[in-house]
């Protein structure tokens, strides 16, 4: 399948029941919501999108933005007439956005989309990314994503000591895909940023909106910026998991599916095939 311009774009499908498009955060590919899709199937059939500059999709190009990303989910709407869509982090903010000014989704709910509101979530550090990425020292580029990215958390450890952390704390298979990865990380949290200050757009969004958040990494600014977009949008409900982190989608997914199998069975048209 290809999008508007012509990218291929590959998606993943599970299961049987009303169509749910599921789009994964930056530094993540398809496979990583795979269990969450899993659960999710149990109703619905589940496309897991894998998203510009991964796997057999094309690659980001040279006009990459949010809108090459909205055309992507356009394309997989279109092929398997979805109605719902669930996005992690980044893939958060690209259902937002393929969900503003369209009557094609009846329901989005996302987990901690990247959103920024008033600097929300930083992207000063992006800068620096990109050169270390030029002399090829792609771990120094994920240190400084880590690190700039984080200023509440571990913004404030030296860079010697987040160095040690991340090279113990990260298995190595997972290390090398978030490092694979960090060039279009890097262009995602441009778009991050250059969307910020764009919360009125949220307004043109008709679905109901289910906005989640965990507390394992919560910050004031990102908790404020979210409940400033369930404010905007006109049809939203919110859910806070003070047990789960932010990669909860992918690490221990069974409470947020739970979650989102309910949101989504409001809106199930009548007729359509629904398994459990």
């Amino acid at each position: 399948m290809t999008s508007a311009d012509g990218t291929p774009v590959e998606y993943l499908s599970v299961g049987c029941g009303p169509d749910v498009i599921v789009v994964p955060g930056a530094l993540a590919v398809a496979s990583d919501l795979a269990a969450f899709a899993g659960l999710l199937a149990a109703r619905h059939t589940v496309h897991i999108v894998q998203r510009r500059g991964r796997g057999g999709s094309g690659p980001q190009g040279d006009r990459y933005g949010i809108a090459r990303e909205c055309e992507d989910i356009e394309a997989v709407r279109a092929r398997t007439g979805a109605r719902l869509i669930f996005g992690h982090s980044f893939g958060g903010l690209v259902a937002l956005r393929a969900a503003c000014g369209t009557s094609a989704f009846d329901a989005v709910a996302v987990y901690e989309p990247g959103v920024s509101v008033d600097g929300a979530i930083p992207v000063d550090w992006i800068g620096r990314a990109r050169r270390e990425i030029s002399k090829g020292a792609d771990f120094e580029a994920f240190v400084t994503f880590v690190h700039g990215g984080n200023p509440d958390q571990t913004g404030h450890l030296p860079r010697w000591l987040l160095r040690i952390i991340l090279r113990y704390a990260i298995p190595r298979a997972e290390m090398r895909q978030k490092l694979a990865l960090m060039p279009q990380a890097i262009s995602e949290h441009a778009e991050v940023g250059r969307f910020d200050g764009r919360l009125a757009d949220y307004r043109e969004i008709s679905a109901t909106a289910l906005i989640m958040r965990g507390k394992g990494r919560d910050t004031a600014r990102q908790a404020v910026a979210l409940a400033r977009l369930a404010e905007t949008i006109p049809r939203s409900e919110t859910a806070t998991f003070r047990t789960l982190d932010h990669f909860a989608p992918e690490k221990k997914p069974g409470e947020i599916a739970d979650v989102v199998l309910r949101f989504f069975a409001a809106y199930v048209r009548p007729g359509v095939q629904t398994e459990g």
